[in-house]
């Protein structure tokens, strides 16, 4: 689901590593890969809050529209963030965990 929404791709995986599985996927740019994990031993139910969320930056118009469009396809939810500020110039998705991913059309610019 994230792979497809994200547009990331598997990098790698494993399965039944005391007691859990997991993939990997990865960004175009390489600067960082996202890990998600499963507990097949002890099976843990979702938590989220309504601020556990991924937040991703997408500058250009068209491909922050596509990144979208993609997280519906990919059965994302679009959903009215708590926070405000995520609305203005993004749109926050809920997986089926209930977990949110936010699209911000701008440019990050790290502080300091």
């Amino acid at each position: 689901m994230y792979e497809q929404g994200l547009g990331l791709r598997r990098v790698g995986g494993f399965k039944d590593h005391a007691g859990f599985d997991g993939v990997m996927l990865q960004g175009e740019s390489r600067d960082f890969h996202l890990e998600f994990t499963l507990c097949t031993a002890h099976p843990v139910r979702p938590s989220p809050t309504p601020e556990d969320m991924l937040v991703v930056y997408v500058p250009e118009a068209g491909a922050w529209t596509s990144r979208c469009n993609d997280l519906v396809e990919a059965g994302f939810v679009e959903v009215q963030p708590i926070n405000p500020y995520w609305a203005q110039n993004g749109r926050t998705f809920r997986d089926p965990d209930g977990y949110l991913v936010v699209i911000q059309n701008a440019r990050w610019i790290p502080a300091g």
